[in-house]
């Protein structure tokens, strides 16, 4: 399917350019794209690899990958009946869809990547995608986010009378999405144009050799770390209780808690005042809350992985070292990948397709309740998050923070997800070129998002 989608865009953004008289355009876009895709995300993404892949070393070598997959064993055992329940991949996929719902796009992404390179070690069809990988894939593109961040910022730079109001109108959007993209990517999995066939007579999976009673194929399974020891158990409850307790104290407190800040970065710093906190008084306790989990996560992950690694006899320098080397080698595995899908998009937009496209379907759309200014945002949002932020910005601008509108973009943008860019990397991180129903699923997931983030507001707004 993606073979299709790619060549379609290519030529049409030809087509269309030539008769448009955008050729230079098309050409420019395809550079530029090629550009963002090399210097702008592949390479700065290395340094974030290296970083959490050394980090989930230590998971993966002090047991905490497994504790942390068993409590959700029930759950994920439904929806990958395919992988070991012990296997290093459901550690990986739990945190990376817990960084999601945190809206920790620098901690998902190489959690994702590093839970296909699992998932890759299960498959018995290397280059094809598993149900495994487009379940995983349909969940991503489909992620529920607790709190949008970068929509409520910009609607609060445009002095938004409550920038917050799309929090429950988004969760409940991305919620409908989730459970259309699982329902979907469940469903096409037995569709005969999807079916993979099973392994032959010579072949054996890991599946079936862990089912046979002879362990997971992964060469990277953990020995068994040294029990936690009652000190260590007590350094680690500090630990949580030390964090809770920040947690509660900025939740409840806002204002003490950026006096002392003040006086402690003036005792420190010559007497000279940080900068200006953000107003987050005025928000509810429960905004707050989750605003303050999103900020103390990658904080207290960074120090947690090490301290509870080394409380159980991990030697942590050398397995985050080892861990970090692969960073780089899955950045540079990406480029190709992702090369081609930003460059496609590129000359989509160059040739002007996305405003054709506008046009185009704004007579058939506006009768049913979709506002036409939505089309750009809805259009060009699986593919590309920067050009949706850019044209979210813009409207808001245009029709005002606070109308209907601008609401139900901020509620599409906190509800989907860039699915062809997160195709374009997880497969290309393990070189799948057959992504079977993922695409669909992930498509199904964010039109679901986008009808349902209509409805919503308009039962919410209007």
């Amino acid at each position: 399917m993606l073979n299709g989608l790619w060549l379609g865009m290519v030529v049409i953004a030809v087509l269309v350019g030539a008769a448009a008289g955008r050729l230079r355009e098309v050409t420019d876009g395809a550079f530029a794209m090629a550009d963002l895709a090399v210097m702008k995300i592949a390479l700065p993404l290395a340094g974030v690899m290296a970083l959490w892949l050394g980090l989930m070393r230590l998971a993966e070598r002090s047991g905490l990958v497994q504790v942390i997959a068993g409590g959700l064993r029930p759950v994920l055992r439904r929806l990958f009946p395919e992988v070991p329940e012990n296997h290093p991949a459901m550690g990986a996929m739990v945190m990376n869809l817990a960084a999601n719902m945190l809206g920790l796009a620098n901690a998902a992404t190489p959690l994702g990547l590093r839970a296909m390179r699992h998932l890759e070690a299960l498959n018995p069809r290397p280059g094809t995608a598993t149900n495994a990988m487009c379940t995983f894939l349909a969940i991503n593109t489909s992620s529920i986010q607790l709190i949008p961040a970068t929509t409520i910022a910009i609607l609060a730079a445009q002095k938004s009378q409550d920038p917050t109001a799309i929090v429950g109108t988004a969760l409940i959007a991305t919620l409908c999405s989730t459970l259309a993209g699982i329902s979907a990517v469940k469903w096409m999995q037995n569709w005969r144009m999807f079916r993979v066939e099973p392994a032959g007579p010579g072949e054996t999976t890991a599946v079936a050799v862990t089912a046979a009673g002879g362990g997971t194929t992964d060469p990277e399974l953990p020995p068994e770390p040294a029990p936690l020891s009652a000190r260590g158990r007590a350094v680690i409850a500090l630990l949580v209780a030390g964090v809770l307790g920040l947690w509660l104290w900025i939740t409840v407190a806002p204002e003490s808690q950026r006096a002392f800040t003040a006086a402690v970065h003036g005792a420190l710093f010559d007497g000279k005042a940080p900068a200006a906190a953000p107003d987050v008084a005025a928000q509810s306790m429960m905004l707050r809350g989750i605003g303050t989990l999103s900020l103390l996560a990658v904080p207290f992950l960074i120090a947690f992985f090490p301290v509870y690694a080394s409380l159980r006899g991990v030697k942590v320098y050398e397995e985050f070292v080892e861990g970090a080397k692969e960073g780089f080698s899955v950045s540079l595995r990406i480029i190709p990948f992702l090369v081609a899908i930003l460059v496609a998009v590129g000359m989509f937009r160059g040739a002007g397709g996305i405003e054709f496209m506008q046009r185009l379907l704004s007579p058939l759309l506006t009768p049913l309740g979709f506002p036409p200014d939505l089309l750009p945002i809805t259009l060009v949002r699986p593919l590309s998050g920067g050009a949706t932020t850019a044209l979210f910005a813009e409207l808001v601008q245009r029709v005002g923070p606070d109308s209907l509108t601008a609401r139900m973009a901020g509620t599409i943008m906190g509800s989907t997800e860039t699915t062809f860019y997160v195709i374009a990397v997880y497969f290309g991180s393990v070189a799948v070129r057959r992504t079977r129903h993922a695409v669909a699923a992930g498509l199904a997931a964010d039109f679901t998002g986008v009808v349902a983030s209509v409805i919503v507001c308009r039962l919410m707004f209007a």
